[in-house]
């Protein structure tokens, strides 16, 4: 993505859209802005976790990995 990001930076300053802050704060349950932004910024890194998740058992899927449990037989006394 070419973010580069300092290890543990001393001081952080950046515009936020208030309407989005506010609305983001409602979500999430949270009552700062830093807590809110940290709060974004994990469910942003859950999200993509569960959409690698998902990909990946897409591609296992289509490679026939759970073909087995088609057959109800299979493990069905």
């Amino acid at each position: 993505m070419g973010i580069t990001v300092e290890a543990k930076p001393e001081i952080t300053s950046f515009e936020v859209d208030d309407a989005n802050l506010i609305e983001a704060a409602k979500i999430l349950g949270t009552r700062t802005v830093a807590e809110t932004v940290n709060a974004a910024l994990s469910e942003v890194v859950a999200i993509r976790k569960r959409v690698e998740a998902m990909e990946k058992l897409g591609e296992l899927g289509a490679r026939g990995d759970f073909d087995e449990f088609l057959d109800k037989s299979s493990y069905r006394p």
